[in-house]
């Protein structure tokens, strides 16, 4: 595969990926500029090799792509002296989640990664947490540069000395190598998870972390492996009667204690923590009054929400469904402050839509580093 990318700045976003014709193109949006695209060309297209997941570091400098063969490939910035352009070129490539079998349900769990999350920067090495549908892991990316030589109970080769044998005290010294970049997993988070993972977001405390499937949402600490805390569970006593599934999570940037969830009604509910352990009853609903004159049979598809996203200071909050874009602000639950009509031009074919299954496409959204 040749990979060819072409960003303004670290500040760059995405929104959206598209496949055309061999061509796989990201579209990203420069917090300061214009439009750019990454494009990764391939002569033959291996469905595993489909790009699933794609995130930023905080910084701009690292890019991380997950695709459905369980893979993450992480593309490292630099800045052409003579342009205003920077080139992203391979720096890590690893192997983050394998096909599983459940045993219990007969189940095959898929090795595609369905989000990533980069964690905040505290020293040389950065920290990403990735998932498929039902394990999360956290892994570390850090580089080596220096190895130790000059053992006294271990020849070069690494084969050990017998104690009698020495003579001398030697004092270990650093020499250098070629640059290398390991990764290593810090942390599995599994068996919380009865249905697909959908999202994965990491609180402003820096030490927590939620994750959401279909039904529920629980929340994490990094250092624990092995329990977590069911913050939201929408699951009724009788499948029968369930309405509406959770779409998407995230946490407020500022408030540790505030997260968002979406739903496939096209509701989106703020809840605090603060107010009680379970967070079943929401503290606020934002949801747009539907418009009996334009409801269809596929008004309730098009409505659900696939992505919800604060802005950096906290004030605001986006949504996007399948047609449109909408600005929400916390204080006003009534009705959206902005809707962008995206594809509105699809609206006249969601019955060819339907028949081919793209009217289940979701699309993910983002705002510029400035949230103008």
């Amino acid at each position: 595969m040749c990979v060819h990318l072409y960003i303004n700045n670290k500040y760059t976003q995405y929104t959206a990926i598209y496949y055309v014709n061999k061509t796989f193109i990201l579209h990203a949006i420069n917090r300061l500029t214009a439009l750019v695209y990454i494009c990764f060309y391939e002569v033959k297209l291996c469905m595993s090799d489909i790009i699933s997941a794609v995130e930023f570091n905080h910084s701009g400098e690292l890019l991380a792509t997950g695709d459905r063969g369980g893979r993450i490939v992480i593309f490292q910035q630099e800045q052409e002296l003579q342009s205003h352009l920077s080139t992203y070129n391979v720096y890590s490539t690893f192997q983050s989640h394998e096909p599983e079998f459940d045993y219990l349900k007969s189940l095959e769990i898929e090795e595609k990664i369905n989000k990533i999350r980069w964690l905040p920067q505290k020293n040389a090495a950065h920290f990403l947490l990735s998932t498929n549908d039902k394990t999360i892991k956290l892994w570390k990316i850090s580089e080596r540069d220096k190895r130790p030589e000059g053992y006294n109970l271990k020849e070069e080769d690494g084969r050990y000395r017998h104690p009698s044998s020495l003579t001398t005290l030697r004092v270990p010294v650093f020499q250098p190598m070629d640059l290398m970049v390991e990764a290593s997993p810090r942390r599995v988070y599994a068996n919380a998870h009865t249905y697909h993972i959908n999202s994965i977001s990491v609180n402003s405390d820096n030490e927590t972390y939620l994750s959401a499937d279909d039904l529920r949402i629980n929340l994490w600490h990094l250092d624990f492996t092995d329990r977590s805390f069911n913050i939201v569970d929408i699951k009724p006593a009788n499948m029968e009667e369930l309405t509406e599934v959770i779409t998407a999570s995230e946490f407020h940037p500022l408030q540790c204690n505030t997260f968002v969830y979406g739903s496939s009604k096209g509701s989106v509910r703020l809840c605090d923590m603060r107010a009680s352990a379970l967070c079943d009853q929401h503290s606020k609903l934002f949801e747009e009054p539907e418009d009996p004159s334009t409801r269809s049979f596929f008004s309730e598809i098009i409505s659900s929400i696939s992505d919800v996203k604060f802005s950096h200071s906290g004030r605001y909050m986006m949504t996007r469904d399948y047609l449109t874009l909408k600005i929400w602000d916390l204080h006003m639950e009534s009705r959206p402050v902005e809707t962008y009509q995206v594809h509105g031009y699809l609206r006249s074919k969601l019955c060819s839509l339907y028949e081919n299954d793209c009217i289940f496409d979701k699309f993910e959204c983002c705002w510029r580093g400035d949230d103008r």
